[in-house]
């Protein structure tokens, strides 16, 4: 009889045992920042090989446009970071990982500058720093003034390239962790992957490091390029890995808004260096809903877009850079992507609306990049460390991803990990004759109902339903097995979709990126984190981590 697609062990057709099998010391993943990170740590130790769904480029890592957040002293310090970080993160955060992740941002810079990333610069020589949303001062590195990402993954890329240790397996689709324990997946022994060309394979190591991004393409409007569709999240909790706060998805507020063109995003910079948003009649709406207007947390931002248009039966707001000097010397990029749609920044206003950006929960994992089962770590978008809390600050995550890689890939290195023996590789359950699934109007109706019930504002009843229907779903979607990418993508999706859905209906208040009608509060009772681990219907809970004070001298 065929388990719930939320208990199901393995979506993989084969055995592991039963396929041919590529060893290496660490596995890594993912290859955007925090698994080209991780790789780079790890690489003078052994063998690394980093696979990947598509080449390096095309990782979510590099269509970033904001920058690195990171206090390089000045006017900035550590703790006033610290401070606007626990701030968004409105009272979910563990302040004990926000310091430590903190403490470690200008060692990740000097590493890249070493490394050869090229960084803006003001005429003296000194890093240029930027205001975005939520910061109380200038804090964000940036490149070629909204080119972060690119130069980013260029840069890692060029400097894992460096190690003849390393090695990039592109093409690659991970479908399921193998483990020596079927039931609860204890330790991680590699991964099920499946090649196009050269079919499927079980990939052995002694680590193996997720870093497979977040679930921002479960929505019908997303920021993301493709490819950001919950696998590795998926996979982490077949395998027994607790999932937590997964109700926290960051909508990005100002995202180009026009029929039949992709939701290219304009930059948080932009509003940091003055641009104003405007409603139908031109006035700027923001002035009277928080006092840092427009710079106000990205939550805030895309609610308050989101109840305007609601209001007005529009698809958009407006946002203004006519009055910005030397806009497109700024910012090179947006420039240009809104000339290829005839607008200019000098004349035209820009339509914008929010889209899904990041997904907040994720994998629970430490600030040392560990996991609960032994041999597998995770970085990036993948965990849900505490970090951000319920609401991530702007240009946070590429910080977090450099942090997270290393210390991952430190942490593998520590452990007392044995190499996978040859015959530790149990098969999975016995599977039937291959069916297909048409993936293209079910991933669609997916992100259509993601978008409509479990989107920027819910409610108890929407969220209700969207979980009923998703189970129909999950049922259609329960054949003994598929044999494509596109079947265990969607598969994937709705794994996760569901415990999203659960995640939002069970907590029942308003809290950064998690917004109920009903519950328009935070609510005492649920400042905690909501861990999900498969097997169990309903999550267990965590107190959100506090420093102790120190004991004053005597």
């Amino acid at each position: 009889m065929n388990q719930p697609l939320d208990q199901r062990r393995f979506i993989a057709p084969w055995a592991p045992g039963s396929l041919p099998v590529v060893r290496t010391r660490t596995l890594v993943i993912g290859a955007g920042a925090a698994g080209l990170r991780a790789a780079i740590e790890t690489a003078p130790h052994g063998p690394v090989m980093i696979l990947g769904k598509a080449p390096a480029q095309f990782a979510n890592t590099s269509q970033a446009q904001g920058g690195i957040a990171v206090a390089l002293g000045g006017l900035d310090s550590c703790n006033d970071h610290v401070a606007d970080t626990l701030s968004a993160g409105a009272g979910l955060c563990d302040e004990p990982t926000v310091r430590e992740i903190i403490g470690q941002g200008r060692e990740q810079i000097r590493s890249l500058i070493q490394w050869g990333m090229k960084l803006d610069r003001t005429p003296d020589g000194s890093l240029s720093l930027a205001l975005e949303g939520a910061h109380s001062c200038p804090r964000v590195v940036r490149s070629h003034g909204d080119a972060t990402g690119r130069e980013l993954a260029r840069c890692l890329t060029h400097r894992a390239q460096q190690f003849d240790s390393v090695r990039f397996a592109e093409g690659w689709y991970a479908l399921d962790l193998i483990t020596a324990d079927d039931e609860q997946g204890v330790p991680v022994r590699g991964v099920i992957a499946f090649h196009s060309r050269h079919g499927p394979h079980a990939i052995l190591a002694r680590a193996t490091i997720l870093a497979t991004g977040g679930a921002a393409d479960l929505y019908a409007e997303s920021s993301n390029p493709g490819g950001n569709t919950a696998d590795g999240v998926a996979m982490a909790y077949r395998a027994g890995a607790p999932l937590t706060d997964l109700a926290f998805v960051q909508f990005h507020p100002t995202a180009l808004w026009i029929e039949g063109a992709d939701r290219h995003l304009i930059t948080e910079a932009v509003r940091g260096e003055g641009a104003h948003l405007l409603d139908h009649a031109g006035r700027r709406f923001m002035l009277d809903q928080h006092p840092l207007a427009e710079l106000a947390p990205r939550d805030i931002l895309s609610r308050a877009i989101a109840s305007l248009l609601a209001r007005s039966g529009a698809d958009h707001v407006d946002l203004d850079v006519r009055h910005i000097d030397g806009f497109a010397a700024r910012f090179p990029g947006v420039a240009a992507m809104l000339a290829s749609v005839n607008l200019d920044p000098g004349r035209d206003l820009i339509p914008v609306a929010p889209v899904a950006h990041f997904t907040i929960g994720g994998v629970m994992t430490s600030p040392q990049g560990r996991t609960s089962l032994r041999g597998l770590y995770a970085a990036g978008e993948v965990t849900c460390t505490g970090f951000h809390g319920a609401n991530r600050l702007a240009s946070n995550s590429l910080l977090e991803s450099l942090v997270l890689g290393a210390a991952a890939a430190r942490s593998a290195e520590q452990d007392d990990l044995d190499e996978p023996p040859a015959d530790d590789r149990r098969p999975a359950p016995a599977r039937t004759t291959p069916r297909d699934l048409d993936t293209g109007p079910m991933a669609a109706e997916l992100k259509a109902l993601m978008w409509s019930s479990v989107g920027i504002q819910r409610t108890g009843a929407d969220l209700a339903r969207a979980e009923e229907t998703l189970d129909r779903w999950v049922l259609r979607a329960m054949a003994d097995t598929f044999d494509a990418p596109p079947a265990w993508q969607v598969q994937n999706m709705l794994l996760v979709a569901v415990l999203i859905t659960r995640s939002a209906l069970w907590r029942t208040e308003s809290r950064g990126g998690h917004w109920r009608a009903d519950a328009p509060a935070p609510s005492p009772a649920f400042r905690c984190h909501d861990d999900w681990t498969r097997g169990r219907p309903t999550p267990t809970t965590r107190p959100v981590a506090t420093l102790e004070p120190t004991p004053a001298s005597h």
